[in-house]
């Protein structure tokens, strides 16, 4: 009777939490996002400023993520099927964004490719601009979302072994073959949940890229430091509009993160013996 009563009152609690947490938010900044009307939300979203901070977004998330697949990709193989020095000193790189505050990452590229920093000056000679431009967004998202698709693959990869791999190449398949038709159809579910992960933290980045960027209107501004800038304005309501749409995104990343974990779990039952 105590073990009912204390689960109906976990659950309870949990959509409390999940009302005041998730809820009430999304509804927010739903109602504040249509403040204006259809057509004062409309005209948020086709504004040109902000037209530019979802295609830079868009952009950065298009650079970022097939670059951290590969980097993903290479670490994960790297770490999970060969033992050699400095493999301790590799993990601890791949975590080193987990660590390191995204504003500091920001501060770091700054001091190195600033006007002012390390390369800066050699930089400017040869018409080079990364800081406030968006080479220098593309490189501080790459930095914070690096360890998101390999942290995925470490650990599937380690659980499943090299069996399957080291039979096919002793029955005379290619390492291309092997890496095509065994290992990538073992590791595809916690692929797509690293890229999931790593897309949605590339578009919703905020702390690095704002000391990067420089906030030049139309240029440099990503949907969050569109809507800061906008919301410091008091505009509120194509603030939440454009909010919305990150909103959006952060719920389609947890649908299909949902999806991708119950198949990854049904392909699990389905290859147990």
């Amino acid at each position: 009777m105590e073990t009912a009563l204390v689960r109906r009152l976990l659950i309870v609690a949990a959509l409390v939490a999940v009302a005041l947490l998730l809820v009430l938010p999304l509804a927010l900044i739903v109602s504040q996002a249509l403040e204006r009307g259809v057509e004062g939300y409309r005209a948020a979203l086709l504004d040109p400023e902000a037209i530019a901070a979802i295609r830079l977004t868009l952009l950065t998330a298009a650079v970022v993520v097939p670059i951290n697949l590969l980097f993903g990709l290479a670490a994960a193989w790297a770490v999970s099927r060969f033992e050699f020095p400095g493999k301790s000193v590799l993990l601890a790189l791949i975590d080193l964004p987990f660590a390191v505050s995204p504003v500091i990452a920001g501060m770091t590229f700054v001091l190195l490719f600033g006007v002012r920093g390390l390369l800066g000056p050699w930089l400017q000679a040869h018409g080079v601009t990364i800081i406030f431009a968006v080479p220098g967004i593309i490189l501080a998202t790459l930095f914070v979302t690096a360890p998101l698709v390999a942290r995925e693959l470490i650990p599937v990869m380690q659980e499943q072994g090299s069996e399957d791999e080291e039979a096919a190449l002793l029955l005379g398949a290619g390492r291309r073959a092997v890496f095509l038709r065994v290992t990538l159809p073992n590791i595809k579910w916690g692929l797509l949940y690293g890229i999931i992960l790593c897309n949605a933290r590339a578009m919703g980045e905020f702390g690095a890229v704002s000391v990067v960027s420089g906030h030049i209107r139309g240029l440099t501004n990503t949907m969050p430091l569109h809507v800061e800038i906008l919301y410091n304005e008091y505009n509120f309501a194509g603030a939440f509009a454009v909010a919305s749409l990150l909103a959006l995104v952060a719920i389609g990343t947890l649908i299909v993160r949902s999806l991708v974990e119950w198949r990854g779990r049904g392909a699990g039952r389905e290859a147990a013996p």
